[in-house]
């Protein structure tokens, strides 16, 4: 009886205790609807080797649940790289100089030259733990310069997904509400353009990384209908990455967007376009 006891206690000692979200909220699988708990979906989000989480930038659920999922993702399996599209190629250098065993920097985002478009108070947990871990942080997105000579010269898409009239139709779309309609036309190719070769940079970052790889990335580029997926099949994948979604509560995800979504509480709608038409003047 003793050897029995010995043996259950060493079996419960062996599995593993992912501790619960720090996000409430519903996860759905969306190509069969079904709901699912936190530890179902970390046990199918541990299989693929590319997987993006695609998020809302101003949304702390979103990065509170995108830390969560890295932590224990990592219990589960062994992480390969972490990609994001908030660090460019010239700020890589400075990610690998401050990992250990270098002395972490006390003013640690000017250290990276961290850019103000990003909320430091969002993504600096998620940066400090993954500069910790013994994989790589690498960038996903385009130097400026970059976007700058994308801007003045459109260059050639290779690949019939990315190249499809419905995808490119409906980033216009995107381009132009989130310019709040007051971008020039004349302006909306080159606006296409930069938005393409980002998702491709992605793609491409996401297709050389380690593996397990994990790009965090915003939702239109995560998005499997006219996102870096896209890319990553006309780069010759033979399937796309996995893609989890968090969306707030009311938005519509669908499963040509997203594997999987994970629907958190509502926030407060920021009038951004108030701020843009300020300084159109408008």
């Amino acid at each position: 009886m003793r050897g029995m006891w010995l043996l259950i206690v060493l079996l419960l000692t062996g599995c593993q205790h992912v501790a619960a979200p720090p996000v409430s909220g519903e996860i759905r699988d969306l190509r069969s609807g079904q709901v699912l708990t936190a530890q179902e979906l970390l046990t199918r989000l541990a299989e693929p080797q590319q997987l993006i989480i695609g998020e809302q930038h101003d949304n702390a659920d979103h990065h509170a649940a995108q830390l969560w999922l890295l932590q224990a993702l990592g219990e589960q399996r062994p992480q390969g790289s972490l990609l994001l599209e908030m660090l460019t190629p010239d700020q890589q250098p400075k990610v690998d100089q401050v990992r250990p065993p270098a002395t972490p920097p006390s003013d640690l985002p000017g250290a990276l030259a961290w850019q103000d478009g990003w909320d430091w108070n969002l993504y600096g947990p998620i940066v400090r733990f993954a500069l910790k871990q013994p994989y790589p942080l690498l960038a996903g997105n385009l130097d400026n310069s970059e976007i700058r000579a994308f801007y003045r010269q459109r260059p050639g898409l290779n690949g019939v997904r990315s190249n499809a009239a419905s995808v490119k139709a409906t980033l216009l779309e995107q381009i132009s509400d989130s310019h709040c309609g007051l971008l020039p036309q004349s302006q909306m190719p080159s606006m296409l353009a930069v938005q393409q070769q980002r998702d491709r940079r992605m793609a491409e970052r996401l297709m050389a990384a380690p593996t397990p790889a994990l790009l965090l990335a915003g939702a239109w580029h995560a998005r499997k209908d006219v996102g870096v997926p896209l890319h990553v099949l006309d780069l010759g994948a033979a399937q796309a990455p996995m893609v989890l979604m968090l969306a707030e509560q009311g938005a519509e995800v669908t499963a040509a967007m997203a594997d999987y979504v994970w629907y958190t509480p509502a926030t407060p709608a920021q009038d951004y376009c108030a701020q843009m038409r300020k300084q159109f003047g408008q």
